[in-house]
């Protein structure tokens, strides 16, 4: 993946190094050239002096084959504009917005730009959401033998019912997440673009159904 990146302060220096860290290429965007000396020597990835949400810029830093973009500068507003523009003018599915405003942030999330409330979330946690692959584990019982975790889905998913994902994987859909809000779904709930899957699974069978989920489903369970 190419993933892009507005602004090089602690969470995008971080960022940067564990994509890079991760095989992906970086694009690093920052209007102040100095901010780059938080990335290390030997980051390999372009350096792009200027505004985040300026067209120019973007184009650049690589955005027209961008598979992802973070906006995780110090400004509310810098960071959803560049995050909007991201989106709506060059097409990146992928998408997410640092904002410090807890309430704001909210909103942005009802409008479908996901968004990352800083004191909530660490670059860890940024990068899961950038790489929809895999899972993150949210909960396990005291045995070990189930987790409940949140599980990258194909869009290939999107319009298929709960029940139907539920007897490809033999998991139980716990919850998803729909616009920020939790939502209990029940067998017949379908499942909608941008919609976060939590799954309760056997611990044993996480590998297998992190593999499902990210497949198509097939013509039976659709």
């Amino acid at each position: 993946m190419h993933v892009v990146i507005m602004g090089c302060g602690r969470v995008g220096s971080a960022l940067a190094r564990g994509l890079e860290k991760l095989g992906h290429s970086v694009a690093v965007i920052d209007r102040d050239p100095s901010a780059f000396r938080r990335l290390a020597p030997e980051f390999a990835g372009t350096k792009v002096t200027g505004v985040g949400f300026d067209r120019d810029t973007l184009v650049e830093a690589g955005i027209e084959r961008a598979d992802a973009f973070a906006a995780v500068s110090s400004g509310d507003n810098s960071n959803i504009i560049a995050a909007r523009v991201a989106r709506e003018t060059f097409g990146v599915d992928n998408v997410v917005a640092r904002i410090y405003d807890a309430n704001r942030a909210a909103v942005y999330q009802k409008l479908g730009i996901p968004t990352v409330a800083t004191v909530r979330w660490t670059a860890e946690q940024v990068i899961r959401r950038l790489i929809p692959e895999g899972l993150l584990s949210e909960w396990r019982d005291p045995s070990g033998k189930v987790a409940l975790a949140e599980v990258a889905v194909s869009p290939d998913w999107v319009g298929t019912h709960v029940g139907r994902l539920e007897q490809a994987t033999g998991a139980r859909v716990g919850l998803l997440t729909r616009l920020g809000e939790g939502k209990l779904p029940d067998a017949g709930t379908l499942i909608q673009e941008g919609d976060l899957v939590h799954l309760l699974v056997e611990s044993t069978r996480l590998d297998e159904v992190v593999a499902i989920c990210a497949a198509a489903p097939q013509e039976s369970e659709r």
